[in-house]
């Protein structure tokens, strides 16, 4: 007999994690949105609300449909409302002791059976199970931005996942409807071992002086058929984000080829994360966004 999910909680209502409480409310989960501030819950349902609104008028599910996810999704200020939940993704900030403080407040409240899991994009699965009381019922599901949009799913086991996990979480990609890519326990595991080093050439390419933003990005869009530049995609995804990632291979592969480049630490100092802060290797304050250099 395998394990049977049927109520899924998500820590962290922003943009990754609106956007797994959204995919999972329409594959029939029940959901519970937590987050520790009031408004991000609030903006993370708005989003859900306007995502699913395109999706209707896209035709890809109906309204009565759009209703009935709404109507599954609850929010919770408070860990305790996560207490009988069969499955919880946490997806908070890409910052390892933020992640280890969150565990230590939410294990002692879930039921022995409940499996934890972490949207995380780079840390170690296995670091990060060895911090809670269920490192064999621990396991990463890393989702792609936006999550309504992208189909893959990279699924992590650390070197203490069980079988029966495992299994779970395959069956809730699929239920999901995600295509799973499975990923060893390696620093940024598969995708971002691959982007984020380009991403970060990019920007090496752009502090050294060889093309402007507009020109990386017009480069790379119509030279290599990308669907977006990498330094749009860097802000897309948030410079801060970005630089955690790879400070993490860094660290992690002991590689001078994943050196942060300097002028990436220099906007993330500067506050400038891309689209969520409207400014990072764009500014987004107007009609149309401008590059910043």
């Amino acid at each position: 007999m395998g394990i049977e999910l049927k109520k899924i909680g998500v820590i962290g209502a922003g943009q990754m994690g609106s956007g797994i409480a959204h995919v999972c409310a329409v594959a029939g989960f029940d959901v519970v949105l937590s987050d520790i501030s009031k408004d991000k819950i609030e903006s993370g349902l708005a989003s859900i609300n306007g995502n699913l609104v395109r999706q209707v008028q896209k035709e890809q599910i109906t309204e009565a449909e759009r209703d009935a996810a709404l109507a599954r999704i609850s929010a919770a200020g408070d860990l305790d409302l996560l207490s009988d939940a069969d499955l919880v993704i946490e997806s908070a900030v890409e910052n390892e002791q933020i992640k280890r403080k969150i565990y230590s407040q939410l294990c002692p409240l879930l039921k022995p059976e409940a499996i934890l899991a972490t949207n995380t994009s780079s840390i170690s699965i296995t670091r990060l199970a060895a911090s809670t009381d269920r490192p064999e019922r621990f396991i990463g599901i890393h989702f792609m931005n936006p999550v309504p949009i992208m189909e893959l799913v990279e699924l992590v086991r650390g070197i203490a996942t069980e079988d029966e996990t495992y299994e779970a979480a395959k069956g809730f990609v699929n239920r999901i409807g995600k295509k799973m890519a499975v990923a060893e326990d390696f620093p940024a595991f598969m995708v971002n071992r691959i982007l984020l080093p380009m991403i970060n050439e990019a920007i090496y390419t752009l502090y050294e002086g060889v093309g402007s933003v507009e020109s990386i990005d017009t480069a790379m869009k119509l030279g290599a058929n990308h669907p977006m530049g990498p330094l749009q995609l860097a802000d897309f995804i948030g410079l801060d984000t970005c630089l955690s990632i790879m400070q993490v291979l860094y660290e992690g592969l002991a590689d001078s080829k994943y050196r942060p480049c300097p002028l990436l630490v220099k906007y993330v100092e500067a506050g400038w994360l891309g689209r969520k802060t409207q400014r990072g290797f764009y500014d987004y304050r107007g009609d149309v966004p401008v590059p910043t250099r």
